[in-house]
Order: structure tokens, then C-alpha cells, then sequence
């Protein structure tokens, strides 16, 4: 009987099929969700998306995205270009002549400044910056962080290693564009409000000056040596040029309306040439940017029909490519300075808000 049984089983072992070998992969692995940077990148806040994009220069291909929370808006590298800093908000949107009382109620726990490291694509921490932070500019030493308040007019002062508010400076109604003087001694805050820009010491936290500007002012940006800076103001087509040393303006910029443009000119953002020499202004919907002679104040030229609703704008080490982040129609325009013409536009999605380079 035992010997019946071996028989049986060998020869089910025989007439079974073999099971089949493992598969052998051919699949790639997966690429990271946030591949590291391995050279110059863009990051767009995207408004209505709670996200910033990242793009890369050499390819002007989007290589990721990255949640960040409600409402990002406006961005700064850390010093040591590790680090993205964005503005984060739980105010819901509305435009400017909207009945805030008929708007839902907002969502504080959603205000501050998200850290991103930017190896990794990881949100680390989120700063406390007081309610509606919206612009901010960070010390010299990386250590402080200076944040406007729209809703309750204030610029606050944040301790970035605790991550905890330090101080409190009111300025006027609606501050928006805040812009450290190049040599950290002064931060300057646009209030669109009461039209004026505050300047405030950093070492002491007082307001040393009010200047008065254009109609809605909204970015201000400073020459390297920090005598000169421009604030762009939206409602009446100008840029006020503001005298540093004597906290005063010195001068008026009126730019026209861009030919073919739906709209009179908006300034919104604006950059620096490396050298100095030169400043680029986002027009809003006029969809163009006007590039000044700085030495002149005078507009040299203005590039047409860049994009939707410029607002923000960037422009890479080298300054030879300016890059504007574009609401109303979702993507990021890339604008060669020397030609004028606009190599490519980016779909990002969303409403892409402000825009950054990396070194």
C-alpha cells in the first residue's frame, strides 16, 4: 500500500504544471514626486490651488507641485536658497469693492508662512504672521521675517527659529508689498489703502517716515545700493521713485497704456536688472511689462501681450529671462529681456500669484 501511494503522488507531482517563474520587472521605478534641484528653478504660488509649482529653468518644464495650505501668495527664498518661504491665508478671495460682511467667515488656523525645504518638497513648519499675512521680506541674517496684515493693518515681526510672533508695528490701511532696504536697516511697507508707503527700523520697530505715493500701491523693489526704490502703483498707472536718504518721492514714472492692451496700464510687481540699470513692471491686465531706464526714469520699451493679469515677476540671475506668473489663465509666461518676445507659456493650473527664481 505504501509503495501504491508514492506511485499516486509522483505521478501527480508529474502531470501538474510547474508554477512559472517570477516575472521579470520591466518597469521603471517611479520618479520622486519632487525630484531634487539640480539647477535654477521658478516656484509660482498658486492662489486658488494651495500649491507652488516648481519649474525648471534650462528645460522651462513643470517638475512638481507642492501643498502648501490655503491662499499662497507671496514668496521669498531663505538666504542660503535651502528654504521657500509662502504666505498663507484663510481669508477667503474677494476683489477690491466687495462687501466683506456678505463673505464667509475666515479660517485663521490657515494664516502664516509655510516653510518648504526645497531638497525634499516637504512643507517642515508654518510660522505664526498674524492675520491675512500676505507680502514679507526676511533679515539679512535670516533670522527675522517682516509680514504685512491687510485686514488689520499691521506689519508683524516674526522670530523665524521659534517660529513665533515678536512684535506688532501699525501701518496704514491695506499694506501689501513689504521690502527690505538692501542694507537691513529699513523694511518698507506699501499700504494701498491710504496710498502711502511706511518705513519702519528694524532695530527699533518704530515708523521713521510716510511717504505718499501713486493710487494703490503695491510693490516696491530697491537699486543694489539701496538709494533708489521703485513702488509700483496700480490705479493710476504710475511708479512713484522713492529718495531713500531723505524718505521722500523724487520722482514720477507715468506709463501709458500698451498698444492693443484691454486695459490702461496696472503696474503690479516689478524687479531689478543685476546691475541696476534697468526695472521690469508687471502691468496687471494690460497683459504687458514695462521695462525703465533707471538712470532716466523714463520707459525705454514696454513687451505686449505677455500673459493674462500679470502680477507676479521674476527675472533669472543672468537677467536675461523674465518670468510672470499669470492668474486668469493659469500658466507662467518665460520672456526673453534682449528680444522682447515671449519664448514659451507654462501651464501651471490654478491662478498662479507670485513668482520666484532660484540661484
Amino acid at each position: 500500500m505504501r509503495i501504491f501511494l508514492v506511485g499516486l503522488i509522483v505521478l501527480a507531482s508529474a502531470c501538474s504544471p510547474a508554477p512559472p517563474p517570477p516575472a521579470a520587472s520591466t518597469s521603471t521605478p517611479a520618479p520622486p514626486p519632487w525630484p531634487a534641484p539640480s539647477g535654477p528653478r521658478v516656484y509660482v504660488s498658486d492662489e486658488t490651488g494651495g500649491k507652488v509649482v516648481g519649474i525648471d529653468v534650462a528645460t522651462g518644464q513643470v517638475v512638481g507641485t507642492i501643498a502648501v495650505g490655503k491662499r499662497p501668495r507671496g514668496m521669498r527664498l531663505s538666504r542660503d536658497g535651502k528654504q521657500l518661504f509662502v504666505a498663507l491665508s484663510g481669508s477667503p478671495i474677494a476683489g477690491p469693492g466687495v462687501d466683506e460682511s456678505k463673505l464667509p467667515p475666515g479660517d485663521r488656523s490657515a494664516d502664516g508662512i509655510g516653510v518648504v525645504d526645497l531638497a525634499t518638497g516637504q512643507l517642515l513648519r508654518k510660522l505664526k504672521a498674524g492675520q491675512d499675512p500676505e507680502s514679507f521680506d526676511i533679515s539679512l541674517d535670516g533670522a527675522t521675517l517682516y509680514a504685512s496684515n491687510e485686514e488689520t493693518a499691521e506689519m508683524t515681526i516674526v522670530d523665524i527659529a521659534s517660529g513665533e510672533v515678536r512684535s506688532r508695528v501699525k501701518v496704514g490701511g491695506e499694506p501689501e508689498g513689504v521690502t527690505l532696504r538692501p542694507d537691513g536697516r529699513e523694511v518698507y511697507v506699501t499700504c494701498e489703502e491710504d496710498s502711502e508707503v511706511f518705513v519702519i527700523d528694524t532695530a527699533s520697530a518704530r515708523v521713521l517716515a510716510k511717504i505718499k505715493v501713486g493710487a494703490r500701491p503695491r510693490a516696491i523693489e530697491f537699486t543694489p545700493d539701496g538709494a533708489i526704490g521703485f513702488v509700483t502703483n496700480e490705479n493710476d498707472g504710475t511708479v512713484s521713485v522713492i529718495d531713500t536718504a531723505r524718505h521722500r518721492v523724487s520722482g514720477t514714472v507715468s506709463i501709458a497704456r500698451p498698444e492693443g492692451a484691454p486695459t490702461a496700464a496696472r503696474p503690479m510687481g516689478v524687479t531689478l536688472a543685476p546691475d541696476g540699470s534697468q526695472a521690469f513692471v508687471s502691468l496687471g491686465r494690460a497683459k504687458a511689462i514695462a521695462v525703465l531706464d533707471v538712470k532716466s526714469r523714463k520707459v525705454l520699451r514696454t513687451i505686449d501681450d505677455v500673459g493674462d493679469r500679470i502680477w507676479g515677476i521674476a527675472l533669472s540671475a543672468d537677467g536675461k529671462t523674465l518670468y510672470t506668473a499669470n492668474g486668469p489663465s493659469a500658466d507662467v509666461s518665460i520672456v526673453d529681456v534682449a528680444t522682447g518676445n515671449v519664448r514659451s507659456r507654462i501651464k501651471t493650473g490654478g491662478s498662479p500669484w507670485g513668482a520666484v527664481v532660484s540661484k
